[in-house]
Parts: C-alpha cells; sequence; structure tokens
C-alpha cells in the first residue's frame, strides 16, 4: 500500500494544476499535505524537509541559472523594439512573389526569433497580430496559417538561446552527477548549458527544414491554401522596391546579436551566462537603433521580465518541495524499479519516458515537466548508459509538443487571443496536428540518429 503513496502524489499534484491552481502553490502545497499526512499515520519522516534550506540556498547561488533572466530581459527587449515586425516585413518582400511565399517567411521568422528572443508566447502573439490578418486577408486557408504561426512560435523551445535548455542543463547536470554517483563513479563528468545549446542547434534547423518542407508539399498538393501575395498586393510591392536597405535594417542587427551570443559559447570565449548578458545588452542596442528604447519601454521590459523570472524560480521552489516528499515516500526507488524492470532495457525505458512526458504535455506546461518529471526519471536514463547531451534534446523537442497538443497548449491559447473572431478554435488546433506530426517524426530521427545531437558539442568542446 505504500508504494502507492508516490503515483498518490504525483496524480494528486497533476489534478490540482489541472483544476487552474498556481504551479509554484500546487506542488509545494501538494507535497507538504502528503508530507503531513503521512508524519501523522507515520509513513513519512520529516527530516527530508531539513534538506531545503540548501536546496534553496543552492538556487540562490546557482550560477548558471542567471542566465534564465538576462535571456528573458533580451527577448522582452526585442519583442517590444519591433524586430519582430521589421523581420517580418523584409522576408515578407523577400518571398513574396512565391507561392506560400507569407507561410515560408511566417517559418524563418519564427527560426530567426527563436535564436534571437527564446520566448514562445511573445513570438506566438506577435507573429499572430502581425501575419495572421495579412495570410487570411490573401487567401491563406486558416488551418495552415494558424498551423504554421503556432509551430514557428514555438521554435524557441529547442533553438538556442532557449529558456527550456537553460533549465534543462541544470536539471541534468544534477541528474547525470547522481546517477555517477550511484554507479559508484566518485569523480564525475559534468553536462552543461553550452553542450546542449550545440546539441540543439543541428535538431533545431532540421526540424525548420521539415516545416519549409511541408509548406512546400502543400503549395504542389492543395495551391489554393498558399497563394501568391504580392502581385496584387501594392504594400508588398512597394517594400520590394527597397528590398536592399530593408535587408539592412531589418535582418542584419539580429543575425549579428544571434551570431554574437551563439558564437561566443561555442567559440569558448563565454558561458552562456556570460552570453546572456551580451544578449541583454545587444538587445538594448538594437532598441536604441529602432528608437524603441525610452524610459516607459525599458520600465515594461524590466518588470515583465521580473515576472517572468520570479515565476520560474518559484515553480523550482515548489518542484524543491515536490522533490523531497516524493523522495521521502522512496518514489524515485519505485520509478528506478519499473523503468529498469520494463522489457527492452534501456530502449523500452526510454520509449516509456517520452511517452509519459508527450502525454503529459496535453495537461502540464514544459516548466512543471521539466522540474518534477526529469529529476525523476533522469538518473535512472542515465545510469543506464545513455548520453546525457542526447537525452536532453529529446527531451527538448518532446516538450516543445506541449505547447501545441490540444486542448491546453499554450501556443494554441496565445494564437486564440489575438486571432480574429472568423479563425475558430477547432480551425487552430486542426492546423497544428501536421506540425505536431513533424515534431514526432524529428524525434523518431534523432533516435534513429543520436549524432545529431551529440557531433556538433564534440566539434566544439571536444569529447
Amino acid at each position: 500500500m505504500a508504494e502507492l503513496i508516490p503515483l498518490g502524489l504525483f496524480l494528486a499534484a497533476c489534478l490540482v494544476l489541472m483544476a487552474g491552481y498556481p504551479v509554484a502553490f500546487s506542488l509545494a502545497g501538494t507535497a507538504l499535505v502528503f508530507a503531513f499526512v503521512g508524519e501523522l499515520a507515520g509513513e513519512f519522516d520529516t527530516a527530508f524537509l531539513g534538506a531545503l534550506p540548501n536546496r534553496l540556498f543552492g538556487i540562490m547561488t546557482n550560477t548558471t541559472l542567471l542566465a534564465v533572466p538576462l535571456f528573458v530581459f533580451m527577448g522582452v527587449m526585442l519583442e517590444r523594439s519591433r524586430v519582430a515586425e521589421n523581420l517580418l516585413d523584409t522576408m515578407a518582400a523577400l518571398f513574396g512573389r512565391l507561392r506560400g511565399g507569407l507561410g515560408f517567411s511566417v517559418t524563418l521568422v519564427g527560426m530567426l526569433l527563436a535564436a534571437s528572443t527564446g520566448i514562445v508566447g511573445a513570438t506566438v502573439v506577435t507573429m499572430g497580430l502581425l501575419s495572421l490578418p495579412t495570410m487570411l486577408r490573401h487567401g491563406y486557408d486558416p488551418r495552415l496559417a494558424a498551423g504554421t504561426i503556432c509551430a514557428s512560435g514555438t521554435l524557441g523551445q529547442i533553438i538556442p538561446p532557449s529558456i527550456v535548455l537553460v533549465l534543462l542543463g541544470d536539471v541534468l547536470s544534477s541528474s547525470y552527477q547522481q546517477a555517477q554517483l550511484d554507479m559508484g563513479i566518485f569523480s564525475p563528468d559534468t553536462v552543461s548549458v553550452g553542450d546542449l545549446f550545440s546539441g540543439a542547434l543541428l535538431p533545431g534547423l532540421l526540424l525548420v527544414v521539415l516545416y519549409l518542407l511541408y509548406l512546400v508539399l502543400v503549395t504542389v498538393f492543395r495551391p489554393q491554401a498558399m497563394p501568391c501575395a504580392a502581385i496584387a498586393d501594392p504594400t508588398l510591392a512597394s517594400m520590394q522596391n527597397s528590398l536592399p536597405q530593408r535587408v539592412l535594417r531589418g535582418l542584419l542587427p539580429p543575425l549579428l546579436l544571434i551570431v554574437a551570443v551563439l558564437g561566443s559559447i561555442m567559440g569558448g570565449f563565454a558561458t552562456p551566462t556570460e552570453a546572456a548578458s551580451v544578449g541583454a545588452v545587444g538587445a538594448i542596442l538594437l532598441a536604441i537603433g529602432q528608437r524603441q528604447c525610452s524610459y516607459s519601454i525599458l520600465r515594461e521590459v524590466v518588470l515583465s521580465t521580473t515576472r517572468i523570472t520570479s515565476m520560474v524560480f518559484l515553480i523550482l521552489i515548489g518542484a524543491s518541495v515536490f522533490s523531497l516528499v516524493f523522495r521521502g515516500y522512496g518514489g524515485d526507488v519505485i520509478v528506478a524499479d519499473m523503468l529498469t524492470g520494463l522489457p527492452g532495457g534501456k530502449v523500452g525505458a526510454m520509449i516509456a519516458v517520452m511517452l509519459l512526458m508527450f502525454l503529459l504535455g496535453f495537461v502540464l506546461d514544459f516548466i512543471e515537466i521539466t522540474f518534477v518529471v526529469v529529476p525523476i526519471v533522469g538518473p535512472v536514463l542515465l545510469a543506464m548508459g545513455l548520453d546525457p547531451v542526447w537525452l536532453g534534446i529529446m527531451i527538448a523537442l518532446n516538450l516543445q509538443t506541449s505547447f501545441l497538443t490540444p486542448p491546453f497548449g499554450f501556443a494554441l491559447f496565445y494564437l486564440r487571443g489575438v486571432a480574429p473572431p472568423e479563425v475558430t478554435t477547432q480551425q487552430i488546433y486542426q492546423g497544428v496536428i501536421p506540425f505536431i506530426g513533424l515534431q514526432l517524426v524529428m524525434l523518431v530521427l534523432l533516435a534513429a540518429w543520436p549524432p545529431l545531437a551529440t557531433w556538433l558539442p564534440g566539434v566544439v568542446f571536444g569529447p
């Protein structure tokens, strides 16, 4: 009977989250209720909660997590400085004469914004406001337009610099060291956020290629769903007359920022935290260049950064309480026994964990899955001999689907909030289904060829 308590704790936390209560308080509150009842019943030792102050001190002194507010600041500043609007205008002018040019433009802008902001909500809302009405006005299928915007907006989950990769890097680093200590290795190797950044680059770009190939196939087999936009649009025609200047002003500055941030990490000149500070300063300079850096804008950016960062760290604290209580009930041992007892060895265990995360993505946010599920299953999978970088990228790709999967995909809600009334919720749901399929294809490709994730970190950082 006692073995069912960790499962009950996990299910109770999921139910409370689905009821709409704040994530941090749901995790910590559920765990504390189970701890209190368990102590009264003699099933739980409250000494486990004595480790909480050390956990909190470790969070406060963790230099890796300093990258979170810096990358958030960079993303919010770029979103406020109209970088997305300029990128969309530039790409629309570049691809406007092609059939489906607006769809290609949205996908490529999503990729560039992912590499320069990493904030899914801001990207989806901005592109929904700017490009969805234009796509509908030019006769695009509403389902295809909505799906393209939602999927492109979630690229910030996998293309570095990504907040999820920063958080995953910290969690996996702890899990990897714990797995090695459990195996009797007392001088453990480490996995860094930089490893995950470089490991995610090729899979992220390949996913963009899959999106573009799908849109090309749509132009061939369903040309009426993606008409040509520039023929009868005087606005696009006038933009093409000044195309060189637009490319110079709209495309070059964010590209330079991307090169500065990622190049400093992969060139070994800066840690991810230091590169995040470079990105924050670069975002301010871009905003000044766009004449969008007034006191009021800076104040909005700082307040938004504070809110987002506080939310992430409060969830991390709540997840720490949950993790301590879960381990106090022996949940980590139960999970390890379950995964090691599955048929197929580490392959079967990996499939089970990926399926669990995919299903949880229907109802939970990526932060919740990262802080609650990964610390439980990570040490077990890594102790089986899985590569930590490959595992991290597989998890990141899987978590990306949590933004797209109905009914609770956050990207769907973001777009629903800004979409015109004529675009129905059902059309948004239908539009993302092909892109969810493409993400699953990418997961299969990465599972079949792990060097897609492990080759570049080996080249950049050595074996």
